[in-house]
């Protein structure tokens, strides 16, 4: 048995013997403890600090003493004098064993410090990005070794840090001289390790130790909008967050017009191409400037998006993608240079991870989706539906998984509605109808009152009604329904038929009065009988996509919905199956994840090893091509009734009873079809 002093970390539980005078933080690395260095152990960077224990422990079977570790030494006290350290805190690399000690490293102090997401998931990222700062002691030029400074510092980090295979671009060797000579030949180092730990390059270098911060972006790149997370990548903390619209809406607003412009327009895909990687510039930009952090400190950037997108932002020509078998110029995942793809508002090293696309039609937006939500860990089967231009659904539990796109078209996103805007103050996002009197109310971003209440013309007079935006037009839709002012088929009735002179002819067919702001220079907002067709060609897609998954696993009914996406997270649920969007489902089955697929980018971000995992699991989805299925076209036409002309509903009968009206029959019969059951 060891007579040597007894080290025992917690929370680890880690334990082991060390000889009388080991460094603390020597010990955490023999061990394999998660306790952070990132000077190398000089008392500079204060990474390592711990919180020794004193007394008796009879759990661990040792009593420590106030001797059980060195006295402070000078360069704590120094750090101390300067910076201060925590009452009880000692630096891991100064103090030293002296007898058994009970060591616990703090929070603050560990690598792999875990970041708790907002209310759409509690599921923590782990740290551990492929984007770490170090810092080295590199030995000076000797006249009679000759070797070059980067021969040196690849020396210094294999014997500081245990690094090997390491290079350098050409940016980094023109900065590395004069750092190292004003460090005096210390150096931080940013250093890029991926995944599969082949090879580490260095993307930047300071003299001495650098405080100014690393950081990384993650973009969700999506054919409308395009959202960024600016994440620090030491604590994975999220500064600042923002977006913008997708250019390339100019080009068209779904993907397959702009394959068409691009098959129609020769060097439409460089126009396009040009378009998307100016406006990731921009934001970049924008979003530095907002979280007061310099662009060049942005050394990551982690990029999720659908197979268009994706080869839109390559440079690669996505004409395939718009035809049969729909092939991808590459499915695996990407680890660029962000020069590559001109991406300058970033660091001149920068590198850019693209997440591996599913199919052809199902990309690393949905592998995002996949990673944030896992439903290949659920014990219960969940439908995920990432609502968008272009709809990703994910279905499955831990035994399978399948995955789909569906063709939704921009009208969720308040687009081909007549009074259609996006989501900005002034827009109606929430309404409800009075079933009675055909009397509607709503409220709109930027204020919390209903239009209906005292003040609310004062609290809206900044912005005004200005339109209707995505969740507002489908709960309108759904509002309409339910108050009786369209039948199952989506026909609106006349002012005779529905009892309301909101109902207005409109040529040979008629539209509901939403909101009439004229007499103070507003427009008049309507929900028109072009917009309901809009609104079912959209929903009938999404719940096409969404029962056809359901066909391959022989299920009739899921056992709860995710709602993804920006726009996923507004949607009202029962709204939703009143539409018929979704499947039926308990209401308190159906939440929000909000912007999924944003969330899985910041955790590849984030999280090395969930590149690994995810480049796994995308292997083991299994794709369904909606394009080539013939239930798809089936389960569309059915769906275009509202909120379904088969399917029967049974939940949403328990919070609402949809009416027969006289121009038409009330929709959700089941129409004789034998419900499955999942075996």
């Amino acid at each position: 048995m060891s007579s040597d002093p007894l080290v025992i970390f917690t929370p680890s539980g880690k334990r082991g013997h060390f000889p009388v005078g080991t460094p603390i933080l020597t010990a955490a690395r023999q061990l394999g403890v998660d306790l952070d260095s990132v000077c190398g152990g000089r008392g500079i960077c204060s990474k390592c600090q711990i919180a020794p224990s004193f007394g008796d422990f009879p759990k661990h079977g040792v009593t420590v003493s106030e001797t059980a570790l060195s006295d402070w030494n000078a360069v704590e006290e120094r750090y101390d004098r300067i910076r201060g350290l925590k009452q009880g805190r000692r630096l891991g690399c100064q103090a030293t064993v002296q007898g058994d000690v009970v060591v616990d490293v703090p929070p603050e102090s560990q690598v792999h410090r875990q970041v708790v997401r907002k209310a759409a998931s509690a599921r923590p990222i782990t740290m551990d990005p492929a984007t770490r700062l170090v810092l080295v002691e590199v030995q000076e030029p000797d006249m009679h070794e000759p070797s070059g400074d980067l021969e040196r510092v690849q020396d210094a980090l294999r014997d500081q840090w245990s690094i090997e295979h390491v290079h350098a671009g050409l940016p980094v060797l023109r900065k590395l001289q004069p750092a190292l000579r004003k460090g005096e030949w210390k150096v931080s180092l940013a250093l890029h390790t991926p995944a599969n730990m082949e090879q580490t390059r260095i993307l930047d270098v300071w003299p001495g130790f650098h405080e100014g911060g690393l950081y990384g972006l993650a973009i969700d790149l999506g054919s409308t909008t395009i959202a960024a997370h600016l994440c620090d990548l030491v604590t994975g903390e999220v500064l600042a967050s923002s977006g913008l619209m997708n250019p390339q809406i100019r080009f068209g607003e779904d993907l397959m017009s702009r394959v068409s412009y691009v098959m129609m327009n020769p060097g439409g895909d460089v126009e396009m191409t040009n378009a998307v990687r100016e406006a990731i510039n921009t934001l970049a930009g924008e979003i530095a400037a907002e979280a007061q952090v310099d662009p060049a400190l942005i050394m990551e950037t982690v990029v999720v998006c659908n197979p268009v997108m994706h080869h839109l932002l390559l440079g690669i020509d996505p004409v395939e993608l718009g035809q049969a078998p729909f092939a991808l110029a590459t499915s695996g995942s990407l680890t660029l240079p962000a020069r590559d793809l001109d991406l300058n508002a970033l660091n001149a090293e920068a590198q850019v991870y693209l997440l591996p696309c599913i199919a052809g039609h199902v990309g690393a937006d949905a592998a995002a989706v996949a990673l944030s939500e896992a439903p290949d860990k659920s014990e219960d089967l969940v439908l995920i539906v990432d609502v968008g231009t272009n709809a990703e659904i994910l279905l499955g539990d831990r035994t399978r998984v399948l995955a789909c796109s569906s063709p939704t078209g921009p009208a969720f996103e308040g687009a081909q509605i007549s009074s259609g805007q996006r989501a900005a103050p002034g827009a109606i996002e929430r309404v409800e109808i009075d079933p009675d009197t055909k009397e509607p109310r709503f409220r709109v971003i930027g204020s919390d009152l209903w239009s209906d209440d005292p003040g609310f013309a004062e609290a809206t007079a900044a912005t005004g009604v200005t339109g209707i935006c995505g969740s507002g037009i489908i709960e309108a839709v759904a509002e309409m329904r339910m108050a009786g002012l369209l039948d199952a088929s989506g026909l609106i009735g006349s002012a005779a038929q529905t009892g309301t002179t909101r109902a207005e002819p409109e040529g040979r067919t008629h539209a509901y009065l939403l909101h009439d702001g004229t007499a103070d220079g507003g427009p008049r907002i309507t929900v028109t009988q072009g917009d309901i067709r809009a609104i079912q060609l959209a929903k009938s897609a999404l719940y096409a996509g969404a029962r056809l998954l359901m066909d391959q696993l022989e299920v009739d009914t899921v056992d709860r919905v995710v709602l993804a996406g920006a726009f996923g997270a507004h949607i009202s649920p029962k709204h939703a199956m009143v539409l018929g969007m979704i499947p039926d489902a308990p209401l308190d089955k159906v939440t929000s994840a909000g912007n999924a697929a944003g969330h899985g980018a910041r955790i590849a971000l984030c999280n090395r090893a969930a590149r690994t995992q995810i480049e796994q699991t995308v292997g083991r989805i299994h794709k369904v091509e909606t394009a080539v299925e013939p239930r798809f076209q089936e389960h569309f036409v059915a769906a275009n009734a509202i909120p379904h002309a088969t399917d029967p509903f049974p939940e949403l009968a328990k919070v609402t009873t949809l009416p027969a009206v006289a121009f038409g029959a009330s929709g959700g019969s089941d129409g004789g079809r034998r419900r499955r059951r999942r075996s």
